[in-house]
């Protein structure tokens, strides 16, 4: 059975998600938002966020969703710098303030994020609450509400904002179906159920509920209309969006992602929902969150951009985490590696001929076949033949073979996708595991159907979500 990075993700059954919002860096200032008109209720109301933050543990505080009108009036629902979540009502002072006890550092989890709210109620207690994939919360920091206080969240002509704050506190990662409840103290069980067999919380149809004047559902299911309101209100404004910031990783299939906490040396730096990845100076590398012990998986890679001596960056496989002297990933063990300069696979410190060289623009696939210990590589659709060049469109299994070492004999017991900038190079990586930032012309899936990639994807492997690892791949 593969091994995953454990995150909370739905079995197969039962309602699926299609698609996600992928935010990116702060600096991107990415958010979409809309007016409040006079709604059903300042008193009442629920927020219901999926979320898989790109930037934990981060000392960052990240918005997910706030009511806005002035630094001293605003509302917001945050993934605080201490990693835990916050809701809070500032009226020139705190009128309310939830945090969490709970902190979520899992790079690699979607989590379910409900807040709400009734001030009429008469236990303070009961006024707010923040449930995390379906259980209630106990928090660090309370300040109640007042009985029947108006609250900010649905306050007339504030701008309901998803993703920032106002010009601050950006989210990164990535969010799917974002609700606003407008008149309606809802609980978690509306949105969402614990799924009979696994007991993983998982999402559940929200059509049926009832959304209030100003109420909203983003799905995020229109690649062109990405603030569209699937509840029928007003459209959401895009800032900073694009076509390319709709994803299929979704909390009904996750897909891998990198782990920044698996980067060695200190250069690297992480965009893009953490699928993109860059040196800023040599000598860095990074793998993704999931060891692979069997199975057959493909993914890509492009290389968006390369400086400096542009020969020493290199995509691969790695069994164990870089150590002594020869930290880049072809310089171990376990460590397999194809170089962009030369077309050449290093392993144990070691160079042989496999293929030709690789540049910026490229798509570099690679196919990892954990069931008969062989690895594979292509360049813009083309497989190596394993003689030093790239030789053929239809992938063939004894063409091109690179025999591995066994995942059980290696010190991890598998391999991570990985990948590096060694001596004198640096630049970026963009990662296709099967949901891709980069722009795809023509669309591949798996033979499961899932993934979306540049090439076609060959017969028997499959794409890196948890719906594939589930069914233990091709």
């Amino acid at each position: 059975m593969p091994i995953i990075i454990p995150a909370n993700s739905a079995s197969s059954g039962g309602f699926e998600v299609a698609n996600s919002l992928m935010l990116n860096n702060p600096g991107d200032a990415a958010t979409l938002s809309r007016s409040n008109s006079s709604g059903t209720s300042t008193q009442k109301g629920t927020i219901s966020v999926w979320v898989k933050s790109g930037d934990e543990p981060s000392g960052n505080n990240q918005t997910t969703l706030a009511s806005w009108s002035n630094a001293n009036n605003h509302g917001a629902l945050l993934w605080n710098g201490s990693n835990k979540i916050d809701a809070f009502d500032y009226q020139s002072g705190y009128a309310s303030q939830l945090q969490t006890n709970a902190v979520l550092t899992d790079v690699a989890a979607w989590y379910h994020i409900v807040y709400s709210w009734d001030t009429t109620l008469g236990t303070a207690d009961d006024r707010q609450k923040i449930y995390i994939n379906g259980v209630e919360q106990t928090y660090s920091t309370r300040t109640n509400y007042s009985q029947n206080a108006a609250t900010s969240w649905n306050a007339n002509s504030y701008s309901v904002r998803v993703g920032s704050l106002n010009s601050s506190s950006y989210f990164r990662g990535y969010m799917a179906e974002v609700v606003f409840i407008d008149g309606t103290q809802y609980a978690a069980s509306d949105f969402g159920e614990f799924e009979e067999d696994s007991k993983i919380w998982q999402p559940i149809d929200v059509s049926g509920l009832t959304f209030g004047t100003n109420g909203a559902y983003l799905d995020f299911e229109d690649s062109a209309n990405l603030g569209n309101d699937a509840n029928g209100g007003t459209d959401f404004s895009e800032t900073n969006l694009a076509a390319t910031d709709q994803g299929t990783d979704t909390c009904t299939n996750n897909f891998i992602i990198l782990n920044p906490l698996n980067a060695y040396f200190t250069n690297s730096t992480f965009s893009d929902g953490n699928t993109t990845f860059a040196s800023g100076s040599s000598y860095s590398g990074t793998t993704a969150g999931i060891l692979l012990d069997t199975a057959k998986w493909y993914w890509e890679v492009k290389v968006i951009s390369k400086t400096g001596d542009g020969d020493n960056y290199s995509i691969g496989i790695q069994g164990q985490e870089a150590t002594g002297t020869n930290q880049y990933v072809g310089g171990q063990l376990f460590g397999y590696q194809i170089y962009g300069g030369n077309g050449q696979i290093y392993n144990n410190n070691s160079g042989a001929t496999y293929a030709a060289a690789y540049t910026a623009g490229d798509i570099i696939g690679v196919a990892l076949d954990l069931t008969n210990n062989k690895l594979y590589y292509s360049k813009n659709g083309d497989w190596s033949n394993g003689s030093g060049a790239w030789s053929s469109s239809t992938f063939d299994a004894a063409v091109g073979a690179k025999a591995i070492t066994a995942p059980a004999t290696v010190t991890l017991g598998g391999y991570y996708p990985s990948q590096t900038f060694w001596s004198g190079s640096s630049g970026t990586f963009s990662m296709n595991f099967g949901s891709p930032y980069f722009a795809i012309s023509s669309g591949n899936s798996d033979g499961n159907g899932y993934g979306n990639f540049e090439y076609p994807v060959p017969t028997g492997f499959l794409s890196l979500n948890t719906k594939n690892l589930g069914s233990d791949g091709g």
